[in-house]
């Protein structure tokens, strides 16, 4: 991530309330926008990844096998390691592979033994492909699914929480929307105290918690500010 930063921080004070996007001290990779909270990505953005879905740990899978009463319509979920398991296909490591090769996998299992010429669907019944990341000061940092409603204090949680290092006005969320990469630094106390909305975390965003890269991103910002009474929301350069 190209970010520099503004030399002279007073400039954001006076221009947080005014319209338009405005540049930080002349540079033109970052940008304080004139919204006060991230805007939610769009389908798009939600769907940009170009490559093949890969099949993860508790993806749910429907498998029919054509012609075979018994091998079809079977909902089979993987296990926490990704393996799945099925009648005279035995255990198949499904993790990393698309469903269509998981499809060929399971043809090369039953060709020969017990069909001539199997013909394999394999569908997605429910993903968690949906993930953000939330790393830094927290218990468990790591990839976890966006399911229903995720807001920011409960990424957090669902990281087990913040650890006893973690600055809790150094929380920053990155965002794509658009194609235009946001950032925005929140403090996880003036929220609790209700100074402001617990916000949205979509899929593909990454929480970054009270750590270095925070307080790299908006030092300055930190410095001035001992608390923030509203987000600060930033629009990163895409080079």
């Amino acid at each position: 991530m190209n970010i520099k930063l503004l030399a002279t921080i007073p400039l954001l004070i006076s221009i947080a309330g005014c319209g338009g996007p405005k540049t930080i001290g002349g540079s033109p990779n970052l940008k304080v926008s004139s919204a006060d909270a991230l805007p939610p990505p769009t389908r798009a953005d939600l769907l940009s990844m170009d490559r093949p879905y890969m099949i993860g740990s508790y993806d749910k899978l429907s498998i029919d096998v054509f012609g075979v009463e018994e091998l079809s319509k079977k909902d089979i979920q993987a296990d926490a390691s990704g393996r799945i398991s099925m009648p005279l296909v035995g255990e198949l490591e499904a993790a990393g592979k698309t469903p269509t090769e998981l499809a060929r996998l399971i043809e090369d299992r039953l060709r020969g033994r017990y069909i001539r010429d199997p013909q394999v669907t394999v569908n997605l019944t429910e993903t968690v492909s949906q993930v953000m990341t939330v790393d830094g000061e927290v218990k468990k940092p790591g990839l976890y699914p966006v399911i229903g409603r995720m807001t920011l204090i409960r990424a957090v949680a669902t990281a087990e929480g913040t650890t006893e290092f973690a600055r809790l006005r150094h929380v920053v969320i990155f965002r794509t929307v658009a194609g235009q990469r946001m950032a925005a630094l929140y403090d996880l106390k003036s929220i609790r105290e209700g100074r402001y909305d617990d916000p949205e975390v979509f899929a593909n965003d990454v929480v970054q918690v009270g750590d270095s890269q925070a307080k790299r991103v908006f030092k300055d910002v930190l410095q001035l500010a001992p608390a923030l009474s509203t987000p600060l929301v930033y629009l990163l350069d895409n080079r």
